[in-house]
């Protein structure tokens, strides 16, 4: 794992000294009646200028800094607190794309992933080229790339970038690496920049200095005022990070709020939802998938084919996902990282995308995808939950109440497709067309019903209607082998194999 500073570290005057970063310091100093705003940056300043010059310090730190875009923000920072002879062997900034294209090789999409990565590629592999045989017994090695795209004075686009840092644990040793995608939700160029700068140093200090990944995404927002940044990838690999499930990783971004929602393919692989969603169609099905039953998946089965009957919709530019809610993972209280593995496991092995998302009003989901997309959005649900959004509690937060939710909701290309339910007392299917809604919102209903925005799913299995994920979950929690016929063979393997969700042998299994 990643270590700490050397012995060879000096000692850091009090943060409140001016014996450092005079120009921080200054501003802290100013009466108290000071501008709030002012005071916060300088605080800002100073612990990231201390993080900063504490790796300036570190004898056993070398390495290279190449930016794209938003300046060069993240060696500024360590050029300014004075000492970065010692850390830095270069910095470099191709902003022309001719240049960019002559170095790194040609690419679509300069504020990519794939960009980053020959960022890294390259300078890593000059680094070691030029520099190993010279001070590879006595410095450990690093690059930070970063590739941005912040706010431009001519368009108002999205204001984001993907940052990594590969970097040496020991002399010589193979290197790890952290990569993230980082939006930047402030409105001026210049406050773009600077956050840029602190959650870049951020990143560094963290790659070097926290042995738990979890701490480092914790210290992602040091020194950062809420709502200015959103982290909604990250991805750890190499031999500091050979036990990290980048999974549970993803989940912390979302537990610990730096982001709303993270993407994981089938394979584990972490992705970032923009690059994903792009020009693409996009149908999610809600659920705890604990466990998946045949009702999960003919439910989706039903809706997928009604939605590629949907113009513009074909199989070639859709992306169906899986989404459970925060919520829903903290139901028991706490966050379970074996149960929550449990479930992406068998929704991996049935070939499916994980969204975890905090989203637990639907309308809010819906905001977040067509974020992205202008394609279609489709949301597959049963009864229950329709019966859920015509219900007003939930929107008491809101200022125009349902009215406002379910506007939010459809003001873009979305529909909702709903599984039919069966009363258990009158054992009769009830569909979408059919529920009970409250009498002030049956004109709404009717209104939502006529405009389309609602689909029934009419192509399903009447038998499965009467399985229930608590009921299969309760079955091979106490042993009784019923379980087996309410969910698909590829889920009962997993289960079996692997002992999810507390599963017990029948008693006849066991003899």
């Amino acid at each position: 794992m990643p270590v700490g500073p050397t012995a060879k570290m000096a000692v850091l005057p009090p943060v409140g000294s001016t014996a450092l970063f005079g120009r921080a310091n200054s501003a802290v100093e100013k009466p108290i009646k000071a501008d709030i705003l002012e005071i916060v940056k300088a605080e800002m300043d100073v612990g990231t200028n201390k993080k900063a010059f504490q790796i300036n310090l570190d004898a056993k730190r070398y390495g290279t800094f190449a930016e794209i875009g938003a300046g060069q923000e993240v060696a500024r920072r360590f050029f300014f607190v004075g000492g970065a002879s010692g850390t830095i062997a270069k910095t470099m900034s191709a902003y022309d794309m001719t240049f960019s294209d002559a170095i790194y090789g040609p690419t679509d999409r300069y504020v990519s992933r794939i960009r980053l990565g020959t960022m890294l590629d390259h300078e890593y592999n000059l680094l070691i080229e030029r520099l190993d045989q010279k001070l590879g017994a006595q410095r450990c090695f690093f690059v930070f790339a970063d590739t941005v795209a912040a706010r431009s004075f001519k368009q108002h686009n999205e204001a984001h970038g993907w940052l990594g840092v590969r970097f040496q644990t020991e002399f010589r040793g193979e290197p790890s690496q952290i990569i993230i995608h980082l939006r930047m939700l402030d409105e001026a160029n210049v406050d773009q920049q600077e956050v840029l700068g602190v959650i870049g140093v951020n990143l560094i200090y963290g790659a070097f200095y926290h042995a738990k990944p979890e701490e480092l995404i914790s210290s992602l927002q040091e020194n950062l005022a809420p709502g200015r940044i959103e982290v909604d990838m990250i991805k750890f690999s190499g031999p500091a990070f050979s036990q990290v499930d980048n999974r549970l990783m993803s989940l912390q971004l979302v537990s610990q709020g730096l982001t709303d929602a993270v993407m994981f393919r089938a394979d584990g692989e972490t992705v970032q939802p923009a690059e994903v969603f792009y020009k693409k169609a996009i149908l999610v099905e809600r659920g705890s998938f604990r466990p998946v039953t045949y009702a999960t998946n003919d439910m989706l089965d039903g809706a997928r084919r009604k939605f590629l009957q949907e113009p513009g919709c074909a199989e070639s530019e859709l992306i169906v996902l899986m989404e459970m809610t925060l919520e829903n993972l903290l139901a028991e209280g706490q966050l379970n990282h074996a149960d929550f593995l449990a479930r992406v496991d068998i929704l991996g092995a049935l070939g499916r995308t994980v969204l975890i998302s905090k989203f637990g009003e639907y309308y809010r989901l819906s905001s977040y995808l067509t974020r992205y997309t202008s394609k279609m959005v489709g949301l597959v649900m049963g009864v229950p939950s329709l019966l859920e959004i015509f219900d007003e509690k939930y929107y008491l937060n809101l200022e125009g109440g349902i009215l406002e939710a379910l506007g939010r909701m459809f003001k873009g290309a979305l529909k909702l497709y709903v599984y039919p339910m069966i009363d258990e007392r009158s054992d009769k299917i009830i569909t979408a067309s059919q529920i009970e809604v409250a009498p002030n919102l049956k004109a709404l209903f009717q209104f939502i019903m006529d405009n389309n925005f609602i689909t029934e799913i009419t192509d399903y299995h009447p038998e499965y209607l009467k399985i229930f994920p608590p009921d299969a979950l309760a079955k091979l929690q106490t042993g009784d082998s019923g379980w087996e016929k309410m969910v698909p063979p590829e889920v009962t393997q997993i289960i079996k194999e692997r002992g999810f969700f507390g599963y017990r042998p029948s008693s006849a299994a066991a003899a």
